[in-house]
């Protein structure tokens, strides 16, 4: 019997949780975008005040902050809501404190990349701490669904073709983690424009990889290329499981995703690097990995409960 039929309180602020750390990362794509990076001097407040003026980039770099904040504020609720309908899942409520861990981690970089002047290590490293968090986050709201269907019993073979899409999932997951903490080297190192053209690099399809900006941006673009693969055989591998699932239909909006990313990134060259293209290919690549990892627990669980 799901445990969670009685109460989802918690999975509904898990969700919460989940959507509104996809807002944030949307948020801190366009405060870099717009170069707003370094509005606030200041960290934690912004010119000695928690209530600048919001103007300018002061508007998108103190909002980006307030809403990390409710960020934290909002997890550490769903983790105490969670405390007592977890009783019998221990390892739910030591993934959520893992949560809160990450989260004040992640502000800690968030204030280091103002006090050090945006050093592109650290500046990275904020970003995959974001999508690393995402990831759990994303987990903790799958196990938590009270709408997640339990006791169906599958046959041998359907257990198998779950078991790789399971597998397919998670490799397609790791991929795009990887491609997100790519971009954002490429972000962050100033490489977004190193190949002026595309889907060509310098007219060639190989361009010279004899400078590491040009071996950065090219890994970026041949690395989208793998995820896209990847994608189309998980949603091809997908529609062998049982039917009318949830998986198959994750598995084809990440195909979707994915399509509109490459898109996206190309139209992030041609505009050169405008705010929307630039801001909306972050927000797609973590709904692509939110989607992936979604898709992959819920099919270790179905592999597992059945």
């Amino acid at each position: 019997m799901n445990t969670f039929s009685k109460s989802s309180k918690h999975h509904k602020l898990y969700l919460l949780s989940t959507f509104w750390t996809l807002g944030l990362l949307f948020l801190g794509s366009i405060v870099h975008a717009t170069g707003s990076s370094l509005a606030c001097p200041d960290w934690p407040t912004c010119y000695g005040t928690m209530f600048p003026e919001m103007t300018g980039g002061i508007f998108w770099e103190h909002l980006h902050r307030l809403v990390a904040g409710g960020l934290v504020l909002l997890f550490i609720v769903a983790t105490w809501v969670s405390w007592n309908a977890e009783k019998t899942r221990p390892a739910v409520r030591q993934w959520s404190c893992i949560g809160i861990f990450l989260l004040l981690v992640q502000s800690i970089f968030g204030g280091l990349t103002v006090i050090l002047k945006l050093p592109d290590a650290i500046s990275t490293t904020h970003l995959a701490l974001a999508f690393l968090f995402l990831s759990l986050v994303t987990v903790l709201t799958a196990v938590t669904s009270p709408t997640r269907a339990t006791g169906v019993l599958l046959t041998e073979q359907q257990l198998g073709r779950l078991s790789v899409v399971k597998k397919l999932g998670i490799l397609s997951a790791i991929l795009i983690f990887s491609q997100s903490v790519l971009g954002a080297v490429v972000r962050h190192t100033g490489t977004g424009l190193v190949c002026p053209d595309v889907p060509l690099c310098f007219g060639e399809w190989i361009p010279p990889l004899g400078t590491m900006p040009v071996v950065i941006h090219f890994s970026h673009r041949l690395l989208g290329i793998i995820v896209l693969i990847s994608l189309l055989v998980l949603a091809y591998k997908s529609t062998k499981t049982i039917e009318d699932s949830t998986i198959r239909t994750l598995a084809f909006t990440a195909v979707g995703l994915g399509i509109s990313q490459v898109i996206l990134g190309f139209l992030s060259v041609y505009s050169l690097l405008a705010i929307i293209p630039v801001s909306l290919h972050t927000l797609i690549a973590a709904l692509l990995l939110s989607s992936t990892v979604y898709l992959s627990t819920l099919s270790w669980q179905e592999e597992i409960e059945d």
